[in-house]
Parts: C-alpha cells; structure tokens; sequence
C-alpha cells in the first residue's frame, strides 16, 4: 500500500500516565472547553452487526454469526421520529445494514420523508444471493453510498477483510458504475480507506488521486471521494494491537497528534448514533463502548427532541484521540 508506515511510538517514549490520555485535559489545555453539540444534521441508525464480511479492523465485531439487529417496530420508531424532528439525513450502518430484512422497507420510508439516505455498503453484499439487484435497487433511489475498499491491492484488501474479498468488491463496483454510480452526479459513490496497521491515513486528497488512477488504469472503475479513516483502538482492532503489542505505542501516536484545528467538525457534533435498540450514543464509536449520550442515563431516539440535543455535552474517552490525531477522522473522513 501506499500509505506509509509511521513509527509507533515505544511504551516508555513521552509522558504516561492516566493524564496522557485524558481527552477533556487536551481539550482544556487548548482552551476548547468541553466537547458540546452542535445543531443535529445527521441520524446515524446502526442496523445491527450482523455481516456478511468479518473485517480485522472491524470496531462493531461485526460478523455472520452476530444476532443483533433491529426490528421493524424500532424502525417505524425512527421514522416516526424523524417525521417532527429537524433532520437533513439519514446515515444506516451495520454491520452490513442490507441483511437487515426490514433494510428495503426502512430506507423507502425515509424517502418518503424527504430525507437524503446514505448506505455504508461493504460491496460484497452485492453478491449474496438476494442481493444480486441492489445495485440498480439503489440506483433507483438514488442512495448515496459509501462503500469500504481499504486498497487497491488485492493482497492487502484480502489479508484485512478475508481471501477473496477484493475480487469480489471490483465485480461490484462494476455493477456499481453500470447503474450509473461515480458516472451520473446524483448517484454518489465514495470509497473508504482503513490503514492496515498501527499507523494514520497518509494525506486523503492525495490518497484519493492514486485510489483513482489504479482504479480507472487497472479496473476501468469510476468513483466520487476518497475518505480516509483512523482505526479507533476499540474492539477488534484493539486486540490485534494488544496481541502484537503495539496498543500502548498506538495511543501515544494518537495523543501525540492531536490537532485542535479538528475538534469543530468532529461528527459528534451534528451526528446523532442510533444503535439497534433505538438507544442514543454520540458517535458510532461511543455506541460500540457502550459509552451513552453525553455520558448520561440512556435514553432511546423517542425519549428526546433534536432540539433537546442542541449544547449538550458529549461523552469523552481516550479514543477521541482517534478522531483528532494528524489531518483528524469522521465518517466523512478527514477533518482538516
């Protein structure tokens, strides 16, 4: 790949301690205050963890054999929410939000609201039995989609993701780009870069410029954006690091790179994450920590307004410094 390996910082290099990774103290120390809400923008439903895919760098622990997902009723709840509350879009995710079999139905229902869809596809479910029209079901609803293609390589995709993958992620950004997808300028496809290892997202616009070069010469494959992601040291990425004994090394590359310039758009501040439930998390990553809304009692999407929301604290923790090291990390990739 590319990207380059930065060297992980040694266990003993720099200041330790609990206050090295206090997220609030660096905050403090920039004089940014704490971390409040925004205006809402953006619902962020997490359709559970089931997947068709079982991704090392996966920080939901998603996979074939995970049983967690939403049901019909919690999803009329949603909709039924969004219909008297101020919000722009709606942003599913999963685990792969496609095998939820209430998926068809919610997007349709949002639709009807008015409210642009974004779909985070891991572009194999395009090949699953019962799945082998979604690309032009999608196009159809001009959906925007945001799908995961870690490299270009074929070794470094399959080595993350599992053998095979790759090959199977070309066929469908084929199908992708026949529906119209990267090609016609209402059906948005952007594609997401993860770093294989303990190390940050070189620089995404320049990423993006290969991405499309290798893509097009190699494949003949079109698409929009680049995002580039910071792996959050949580769940399954945090135990290869722990196993490979780089966990320690990786935090302190996190704190080390904190940028202020990025906390303003952090997507905390106008995402809003819903988690199978119907239980509220600031941000996709609090939700898979179980860290609740502003660190508070947990509440569920119904039980508040957006315009509740509007300068609420939100919840904290040491793997905020995912979000803020280097160029900074949202699910729109980079922040600065």
């Amino acid at each position: 790949m590319l990207a380059p390996a930065v060297t992980v910082r040694r266990p003993g290099d720099g200041l330790q301690g609990s206050r090295r990774a206090d997220f609030p103290a660096a905050l403090e120390t920039h004089g940014i205050g704490p971390l409040k809400r925004a205006a809402l923008q953006t619902l962020q439903v997490n359709l559970g963890r089931l997947c068709n895919q079982a991704c090392e760098h996966c920080h939901v622990d998603a996979g074939p054999k995970r049983r967690e997902i939403m049901t019909r009723e919690t999803m009329t709840r949603i909709v039924d929410w969004c219909r008297v509350n101020a919000v722009l879009d709606v942003d599913l995710t999963g685990g792969a939000p496609e095998m939820n079999p209430g998926f068809r139905w919610f997007v349709d229902a949002l639709l009807g609201l008015g409210l642009k869809v974004t779909s985070r596809c891991n572009l194999t479910i395009l090949m699953e039995p019962g799945q082998r029209d979604l690309a032009d079901w999608y196009a159809a609803r001009k959906v925007a989609l945001i799908c995961s293609l870690p490299c270009y390589s074929e070794a470094n995709v399959d080595g993350q993701r599992g053998k095979g993958v790759f090959e199977k992620s070309i066929a469908a950004l084929r199908e992708l780009n026949a529906a119209g997808y990267g090609k016609d300028p209402v059906l948005t496809l952007d594609l997401v870069y993860n770093p294989a290892g303990a190390f940050l997202p070189p620089d995404q616009d320049a990423l993006e410029r290969d991405y499309k070069r290798e893509l097009d010469e190699r494949f003949g494959i079109a698409f929009n954006r680049l995002l580039a992601l910071a792996n959050l040291p949580i769940n399954r990425f945090s135990r290869f690091l722990e196993n490979n004994g780089l966990a320690q090394g990786y935090m302190d590359l996190l704190v080390d790179s904190f940028n202020a310039d990025t906390v303003p758009n952090l997507m905390c501040r106008r995402l809003l994450s819903v988690d199978w439930r119907g239980f509220l998390y600031d941000c996709d990553f609090n939700q898979m920590l179980d860290l609740p809304l502003g660190g508070r009692r947990r509440l569920r999407l119904w039980e508040i307004s957006a315009r509740e929301l509007a300068e609420n604290r939100i919840g904290v923790g040491s793997h905020c410094f995912g979000c803020t090291a280097g160029a900074g990390s949202s699910c729109g990739g980079s922040l600065d």
